[in-house]
């Protein structure tokens, strides 16, 4: 049995990476909510509103809630910023919100993680 769950972590982790290597371009509006340059919803978390300019969605959280992460060469402008991660990777922020994906979200179009606890919200620009 305790193989099997150093598996299960190895593919998490598998799993996490193939998301945090995927940088992003600065986000756009796609029918009315912001999204990335594929069409997948972008998501802001409450609980990060205790704490302005920090990224509280580290570790576990990441799994369920990708960052995303910007490009190496990416420029923000208007309402949209870049904040530092802990491993010095960007992250993209709206109106100072830090921006996530939503691991449950397969295609583009798709915002299950909506309303998530009350406390995950697609965004609205």
């Amino acid at each position: 049995m305790h193989h099997v769950h150093a598996s299960l972590k190895t593919l998490a982790a598998v799993g996490l990476l193939a998301w945090v290597t995927v940088a992003a371009a600065q986000p756009r509006t796609t029918n009315g909510i912001l999204t990335d340059e594929k069409g997948m919803s972008l998501y802001v978390w409450d609980n990060e509103l205790t704490a302005p300019g920090k990224i509280l969605c580290t570790g576990p959280c990441t799994i369920t809630w990708p960052p995303m992460l910007a490009k190496k060469d990416a420029k923000a402008s208007g309402d949209f910023a870049l904040m530092p991660r802990d491993d010095g990777t960007l992250q993209w922020a709206y109106k100072g919100r830090p921006l996530y994906h939503s691991a449950n979200d397969k295609q583009p179009g798709d915002h299950k993680g909506d309303g998530f606890r009350g406390i995950w919200h697609l965004v609205k620009p």
